[in-house]
């Protein structure tokens, strides 16, 4: 029980130990297709660990010895998330009020699980004690940016994977930017077959058909993690200036773009047809997207007149909200007027009490703890380094509610990993640079501040890179860590 992580709200260990058998039963209820879907993830974990059967029993009489019982009760204590976890040498009891609750608690379940080494069938052991845990920030995010490289499928959802298993619950896909267009939008077809036909360095270009797309977020919903699509305006636009040149104020088409330079596009603000373009686009998207938010970037617009760029926020939101979704932009969108359902990203943490002056949440992702492609030091060989060089005590050492002037606790939604991808061609390089930041920033958003410390983390971690190890992760070997 000590290597959990997120660290839990609280936990007292017991000292003993409960032991998966070949006639265990998974018991649930009440059987909902949710709590029953649930039931399924772990039972599917626990087989491929064990070889073992274990069946699901919906709703179930009575208690019975060496079971696991998952049970939803009415506990407003535990909020929308939350979960109460007991191992005894009898059994495993899991209760939480919603079924996002039922599956946070599987996944501290699963990290108490030591698997032996033998041949399968093999035992599975857990350590018994008490845990009651409920999150700190609603909003637990890791951002993936596939516009400057493009990233299969397949790919984001092993990245989806890896979220869950931490209780991040959100993915912010960056799906536009003057590299590459990865969204298919019908009604502009050309962004993805022209926008989307480049990358950085010529390299790894593509898009997601919506078809792919719905995919990933029914993917994604069975993990209870929201995708919040981002589709950056209006800088970060020459792949969609590319495909089509009525919007460029000149109408001229401009040429695909593979450098890593930023804020010298722009779309075209004083013509109509943007406006339409952006309408379409976001209607589309929001048909796609079941979550509430829509992402409009909206940062380093350095091309665009600063007032032109205000009008062109206000904007923005009313065609967001037309569609019923919540826009979420950078934190330059703080110099607009925008409303109080508007949550603004801050980066660097000069516009963030500009949004909260006018009611808006934020969500914090500083450059220089939280952004994941920033080098871990000289010699790394991914990554950039324009916000310093980020180790893994840098990504966890802060806490959100003291970082920003300004910004306190009450102002904050949550708390978001950023991951862009210049650097990166590979799934490996991906987790490279996520791991073992992403855990650092998973805690932050779940565990309270008072019971974090470093020393207990990088112990923790430790544990955690044995594990992935064993599942084949490519990480980084933090020399502030002792790994094990």
């Amino acid at each position: 029980m000590n290597h959990l992580i997120p660290l839990p709200a609280s936990l007292l260990p017991t000292q003993l130990e409960f032991q998966l058998g070949p006639d265990t039963q998974i018991l649930v209820a009440p059987a909902t297709p949710e709590t029953l879907r649930v039931s399924e993830f772990l039972a599917a974990a626990l087989r491929h660990a064990t070889g073992y059967a274990l069946s699901i029993v919906p709703d179930p009489p009575a208690h019975a010895r060496d079971q696991i019982f998952l049970t939803l009760h009415d506990d407003s204590t535990l909020g929308a998330e939350g979960y109460e976890l007991n191992l005894t040498p009898d059994g495993v009891f899991l209760r939480a009020q919603t079924p996002a609750g039922l599956f946070y608690g599987i996944q501290t379940l699963l990290q108490l699980g030591a698997p032996s080494p033998a041949q399968k069938p093999q035992t599975w052991r857990a350590a018994t004690g008490s845990i009651r845990d409920v999150p700190r920030f609603a909003w637990r995010g890791a951002m993936l940016d596939v516009a400057r490289h493009f990233f299969s499928v397949q790919d984001v959802k092993r990245y989806i994977d890896w979220l869950a298993a931490y209780k991040l619950n959100r993915l912010h896909l960056h799906l536009s930017d003057d590299q590459g267009w990865r969204i298919e939008i019908k009604t502009w077809d050309k962004l993805a077959t022209i926008g989307g036909s480049s990358g950085v360095g010529g390299k790894k270009s593509g898009y997601y058909t919506q078809a792919e797309y719905r995919e990933l977020v029914a993917y994604a919903a069975e993990r209870f993690i929201v995708i919040v699509p981002e589709i950056d305006m209006p800088g970060h636009t020459n792949a969609a200036l590319a495909a089509y040149p009525e919007l460029n104020c000149d109408g001229v088409a401009r040429e695909p773009y593979t450098g890593i330079e930023v804020g010298f596009s722009s779309l075209c603000l004083d013509k109509e047809i943007t406006y339409q373009f952006l309408e379409d686009v976001i209607r589309e998207l929001a048909a796609l997207t079941p979550g509430e938010f829509i992402h409009i970037g909206g940062d380093e617009a350095h091309a665009t007149d600063k007032t032109a760029y205000t009008q062109f926020i206000a904007r923005v939101e009313t065609i967001v909200e037309k569609y019923g979704k919540r826009m979420v932009g950078w934190e330059e969108i703080g110099q607009a007027k925008i409303s109080a359902r508007a949550v603004a990203q801050l980066w660097r943490g000069e516009y963030g009490a500009q949004a909260i002056q006018q009611g808006a949440q934020v969500i914090l992702s500083p450059g220089k703890h939280a952004y994941l492609d920033m080098q871990y030091n000289e010699q790394s060989p991914l990554g950039l380094h324009w916000a310093g060089y980020v180790e893994a005590q840098d990504a966890y050492a802060w806490d959100p509610a003291t970082l920003s002037a300004g910004v306190g606790e009450s102002n904050i939604l949550g708390v978001e990993a950023a991951l862009w991808s210049e650097t990166l061609l590979t799934f490996d390089d991906i987790t490279f640079m996520a791991f073992p930041r992403l855990t650092a920033i998973a805690e932050i958003a779940w565990s309270p501040q008072a019971a974090r410390n470093w020393e207990s983390y990088r112990q923790r971690v430790a544990a955690h890179g044995a594990r992935w190890q064993a599942l084949g992760l490519h990480f980084y070997r933090s020399p502030q860590i002792d790994w094990e």
